[in-house]
Parts: C-alpha cells; sequence; structure tokens
C-alpha cells in the first residue's frame, strides 16, 4: 500500500462503517456506507522507527482517511484505503532540495536592459538642472 516505502499490513488499518450523510433517499437510512479507515502510527510493526517520526511530525499519531463518496460500502472502503494509502506516502516522500543553476545568458541580459530602462524612467523623473549657482 506505500508504493516505494513497503507494505503496510491491512491488519494494522482499523476500519469502521456507519451512516453516510448526503443524498441518496431511504437508501441511505438503512445502509453503513460511510468508510473511515484508521491507521495508529506507534503500533504499527510495518514502519520502521525514523518512517513512524516522519508520518506523526507531518500528519500526527493517527492518521484518518474517510469515503462516502459511493453507495456501496465495498467501493467506500476501496476508496478510504485508497486515500489512506496515498496519505501515508505522501507523508513518507523525502524532498529533494533544489540546486541552483547558473542564470542563462539571455535572462542576464533581460535583466541589464530592465534595470537600464529603470534607471532612465528615474532620472525622466527628476527635475531639469539649471545654469543657476
Amino acid at each position: 500500500m506505500l508504493g516505494d516505502h513497503g507494505a503496510l499490513a491491512l491488519s494494522e488499518v482499523t476500519i469502521r462503517s456507519s451512516r453516510s450523510s448526503g443524498p441518496g433517499g431511504q437508501h441511505a437510512n438503512v445502509t453503513a456506507s460511510r468508510v473511515e479507515a484508521v491507521f495508529d502510527v506507534e503500533a504499527s510493526t510495518s514502519l520502521s522507527a525514523p518512517q513512524k517520526q516522519r508520518i506523526i511530525t507531518r500528519l500526527g499519531p493517527r492518521v484518518v482517511a474517510v469515503a462516502q463518496d459511493e453507495r456501496s460500502q465495498a467501493r467506500n472502503r476501496e476508496l478510504a484505503l485508497a486515500r489512506l494509502g496515498q496519505k501515508l506516502e505522501q507523508a513518507l516522500r523525502v524532498e529533494t532540495p533544489r540546486k541552483a543553476s547558473q542564470p542563462t545568458l539571455a535572462s542576464e541580459r533581460r535583466r541589464e536592459q530592465e534595470k537600464r530602462l529603470r534607471a532612465e524612467r528615474k532620472r525622466q523623473r527628476q527635475p531639469p538642472e539649471t545654469d543657476e549657482r
């Protein structure tokens, strides 16, 4: 479920279902189609200590994903598990730092041209010089 970061045991995810809010007519009053997938990060045996720390720092000790989009509880269960997996995967992702690059010759020339134009504009705003001394 975690892509490049390993696999998460489904037994570590608690799944609860309840009645869904929103449209659905009489069907919504009798079916528990809303699904909530809860993952306790600290109790996990699938994750290493650094992975747990990274998830807790970014998402907290409990990660929750909810789905109530579909009328089917089975489909909402799939959606909730997929959303939980996406959240965990995103929390485990390590961003590579950006490496500074050199400005292109064209961008340097544009910058210098803009500086010249700005200086000229400011010179034109000044009152004219007089010959009186």
